[in-house]
């Protein structure tokens, strides 16, 4: 009997919920990432990449997943996953999935089956190429497949030029023309071109066909532009892609324009869009070959400026717009099967969803709630996404006629770990206008506690509902933090007068609403203490991080600033896209009207800081240059303010690899722990550093 009772007591000890815990950032780097979806056209297959945390390599390792759609008990497979090598960008294309892999050290584009058994080593490789390439897309009628890499401008196939070197020479760069370094690499003079190679049984031989035909310029565009920006006719004779000429002018213009071109490579590309100056992109390919769907701006060097839906009748040439009378910025397009009608995703305040847009005009229709949907593909069987939000990672879902989850990646990593909740708000702003921001309790958090204030970069953008791994309000929750994020004036998805209403005026309405946002969060949440508090924030957050010190400089506890811009001046000479500051002030030179950029320069004010503040930068960062974060830390030292530097040595400006983040985050809530009070009083204060005088 006293065995039989411990035998019960141990299955009900056994059965009992494990007790919950908050999230951290050891979490958040251990989880599994998956990529964008792609599925069959019968809507049998989907597959994905999938990222997993070599912590150890610190880096990320990715491997291919499939699940059949076909039945209802399926689970998902690992489909290629070897140790040490790194599967990704898949696209299927028949009854064959096409991959790049860097099997034996090489990258290179490989092909397998899904109609057997899961692959093991059926695999087969299709081609690599001397010099590497950047990406890859297969032709909808498999007979093609066209391929961007690095190479010196117009290179007639994918060979890497012949180049002698003087052993003698000088390891110097130089340079006649800006962009000399762009996003976080220094020019080389190759630039990113597309080269069509046919695609059969035995792969797809040889090195291809240049098919730009003496443009220059980076196709996709970097550092951000993918597949999205090239695509295939449906008969696989003609590549659609977008690509902005380079020149004197590349540094200070938005204008990406679309070409078609004959991948046979026997004709020059036809600008299609010649006579748009601003943005065109995103060329989609309806199915029927009719119709060409892509978005364009219509303000020149506006690189936030509203993304209306165009089609283009690829028979008569005529076009016109879809979304011209929607105030929201089409960010993604993706053709229904019967080409009808095309999916779009668009930020709508805090959300991403996807809209349907019939081609015949008429509002856009919603159909999914709230979160963020952060990749589609489209089948005859439904359209599948992958959608994160604030309480949780990607997952893919299926919408028939209502969304059903597909996946749960994540499931037994996240097993215990109770997620924070969030409650959205509104109030009266800059102007009177309606502005939105949201909350997160820490879960079991006391009757009051202290606030992480998140400022979102940009600007024009949103801390909206979604999940991050880089800035995740989870982490501040289940660090003990009460967070408030608010969406001032110039984020997105509130319309494009309320997006536009931050360009020329960065220190102004966007404090006002961060002000009136912080109390109204204070005075609706008795649980929040409005009387310790830290502000952080990033890039145009950042910036806002050093405004604050001298425009609103009793109010918090500590400051957090990251890839900040801290004096104005520096900044215009500096950063690599002209085209964005300059557009942010009035869209002229420094050097033409200096008041502009002095108005709202942090410099100015220095002899007002005084809150202690953390530092944060990347070597790598050429948006907003190291030497900004050197400077900021500058003048607190010299102002013997509390502060504190850290400087990623590997890092552009973001914060990628794994080890990076989990130092971050370590830097960051020590330095607010400490001018809390959570943490013991000796904790990340910079030697020497006193009250400010």
């Amino acid at each position: 009997m006293k065995r039989l009772l411990s035998a019960s007591l141990l299955a009900l000890a056994l059965a009992a919920p494990v007790a919950a815990r908050p999230l951290t950032i050891a979490d958040v780097t251990m989880l599994s990432r998956v990529g964008a979806p792609t599925v069959s056209k019968d809507g049998h297959w989907l597959a994905w990449a999938q990222r997993e945390t070599d912590l150890a390599a610190d880096k990320g390792r990715y491997d291919l997943w499939r699940l059949d759609l076909s039945r209802r008990d399926a689970k998902p497979e690992k489909i290629a996953g070897e140790a040490d090598v790194n599967e990704n960008d898949p696209q299927i294309v028949g009854d064959t999935l096409y991959f790049t892999s860097d099997k034996g050290g090489t990258d290179a584009i490989w092909a397998l089956s899904l109609s057997g058994p899961v692959a093991g080593g059926a695999a087969r490789k299709l081609t690599s190429f001397a010099g590497g390439f950047g990406g890859f897309k297969v032709a909808p009628s498999g007979d093609r497949i066209v391929v961007w890499a690095d190479r010196k401008p117009g290179a007639p196939s994918l060979a890497p030029a012949a180049e002698k070197k003087d052993p003698n020479a000088g390891a110097g760069r130089t340079y006649d023309q800006l962009f000399v370094r762009h996003w976080d690499q220094w020019a080389t003079g190759d630039r990113q071109q597309l080269f069509v190679l046919p695609l059969g049984p035995d792969g797809a031989p040889g090195d291809g066909v240049a098919i730009e035909h003496g443009l220059v310029g980076d196709t996709p565009a970097k550092p951000d532009g993918g597949g999205e920006e090239v695509n295939w006719s449906a008969d696989g004779r003609t590549v659609y892609f977008a690509l902005r000429e380079a020149g004197r002018i590349e540094a200070t213009s938005t204008n990406l324009d679309l070409f078609a071109a004959p991948a046979d490579g026997s004709a020059a590309p036809t600008n299609l869009t010649a006579a748009n100056r601003a943005t065109d992109t995103l060329p989609t390919v309806s199915p029927d070959g009719r119709w060409l769907a892509y978005v364009a701006m219509k303000r020149p060097g506006f690189e936030a400026d509203r993304q209306v839906l165009m089609l283009r009748d690829l028979r008569s040439g005529e076009t016109r717009p879809l979304t011209d009378g929607w105030d929201r910025l089409v960010e993604a397009i993706f053709w229904a099967p019967d080409s009808r009608r095309v999916y779009v995703t668009a930020e709508d305040r805090q959300d991403n969803p996807l809209w349907s847009v019939s081609l015949s005009g008429g509002v856009p229709k919603r159909l999914t709630g709230q979160g963020n949907i952060s990749a589609v593909a489209v089948s005859g069987k439904g359209v599948v996404f992958a959608m994160n939000s604030l309480a949780a990672p990607d997952d893919f879902y299926l919408l028939a006629s209502t969304p059903a989850r597909l996946t749960s990646v994540n499931a037994d990593r996240l097993a215990g770990i109770e997620m924070a909740p969030v409650t959205r708000f509104s109030f009266a702003g800059a102007n009177g206008d309606t502005v939105w921001g949201y909350a997160v309790r820490p879960a079991g958090g006391g009757a009051k506690v202290p606030i992480a204030f998140l400022v979102h970069g940009g600007p024009q953008g949103s801390f909206n509902d979604s999940w991050s791994y880089r800035w995740n309000p989870q982490l501040f929750a289940g660090a003990g933090y009460g967070v408030v994020a608010v969406d001032f004036h110039g984020s997105t998805g509130y319309g494009q007068a309320f997006t536009d209403a931050i360009s020329g005026d960065w220190g102004g309405k966007p404090l006002e609403d961060l002000q009136k946002g912080l109390l109204a969060a204070t005075d609706k949440f008795a649980w929040l203490d409005a009387g310790n508090a830290c502000a952080l924030g990033a890039s145009y957050g950042g910036y806002m991080m050093n405004w604050i010190e001298g425009h609103w400089p009793d109010r918090f506890k500590c400051v957090v600033q990251h890839d900040g811009v801290f004096d104005a001046r520096a900044m215009a000479y500096e950063t690599d896209e002209l085209w964005f500051d300059e557009w942010e002030h009035g869209g002229k030179t420094y050097y033409e009207d200096p008041q502009a950029f002095e108005k709202w320069n942090p410099v100015n004010a220095v002899a007002d800081w005084k809150t202690p503040m953390l530092v944060i930068s990347g070597e790598k960062d050429y948006r907003i240059p190291t030497t900004q974060a050197l400077a900021a830390f500058t003048a607190l030292q010299r102002r013997a303010v509390p502060s504190r530097l850290l400087v990623n040595a590997g890092e552009n400006h973001w914060v990628l690899h794994p080890r990076e983040s989990r130092q971050w985050y370590g830097e960051v809530l020590g330095w607010m722990a400490h001018w809390t009070g959570k943490a013991p009083a000796d904790l990340h204060v910079a030697p020497g550093a006193g009250a400010a005088e």
